[in-house]
């Protein structure tokens, strides 16, 4: 019975050792034991959120962009009427008649003439693009453009309306005229020297039409009645 004393008190060691191996085994805080995720801990194997910019980045301000110079009001078109004087002349398309136009800058002045009874003198502008409306009398009118060194368009005269083309023209060929009074007569003649050598005109004496007498275009002069008449170049 002396041996019981260290027996039992190992025993109770033992069981003590055992009580406190239960106990560690039902409150340990680890949680392997229950087979799922503790609140707010990850999964194993779960991607990780990708970290955010602790700043946001802001892309570095362009320059602004020039601002477009004002452009000058648009320019006008190159005109097609040449500066200065020019000359020119030509024959209605059904050879009727010949007509001459001498033009200064933007003023034109025009003559239309069949040689025998029928003439017209007619004036007016040039527009920068060429084109021109002149007027005479009686109701007289031309509508033509002056492009590539020649002026084509429709004569009217007398109502009776014709195309016509005259080119340009270098003197002597172009338009004269002669204006003055012999032995109280009024006289006015007309003449269109065409480019090749040809005239056409017409002198009127108190208002009554003849055929023309030959110019001399180097001179300007005109045998008439025994004398000379002078004609010049018309200018507008």
């Amino acid at each position: 019975m002396k041996r019981s004393g260290p027996l039992y008190t190992l025993l109770g060691g033992l069981l003590l050792a055992l009580f406190m191996l239960s106990l560690n085994a039902t409150t340990g805080t680890g949680n392997t034991s229950y087979g799922g995720d503790a609140p707010g801990a990850a999964s194993p194997g779960a991607a990780s959120p990708a970290p955010t910019s602790a700043e946001p980045t802001s892309a570095k301000p362009t320059e602004d962009a020039p601002s477009a110079k004002p452009t000058d009001s648009p320019s006008k078109s190159p005109s097609k009427r040449p500066p200065g004087k020019s000359e020119y002349a030509g024959r209605t398309a059904d050879d009727a008649a010949a007509i001459s136009l001498s033009i200064r800058d933007d003023k034109a002045i025009a003559y239309y003439c069949n040689g025998r009874d029928a003439e017209s003198w007619l004036k007016g502008d040039v527009e920068d693009d060429g084109s021109m409306r002149l007027t005479g009398k009686h109701g007289a009118k031309l509508e033509a453009t002056l492009a590539d060194n020649a002026v084509r368009g429709k004569v009217e005269i007398d109502k009776k309306p014709r195309d016509f083309t005259a080119a340009r023209a270098k003197k002597p060929s172009g338009l004269y005229r002669a204006t003055t009074e012999v032995r109280g007569a009024e006289i006015d003649g007309g003449w269109i020297v065409l480019p090749d050598g040809r005239q056409v005109g017409i002198l009127k004496q108190d208002g009554k039409p003849q055929k023309a007498p030959r110019l001399d275009p180097e001179t300007g002069t005109v045998p008439f009645d025994g004398g000379e008449l002078t004609a010049r170049p018309v200018v507008p």
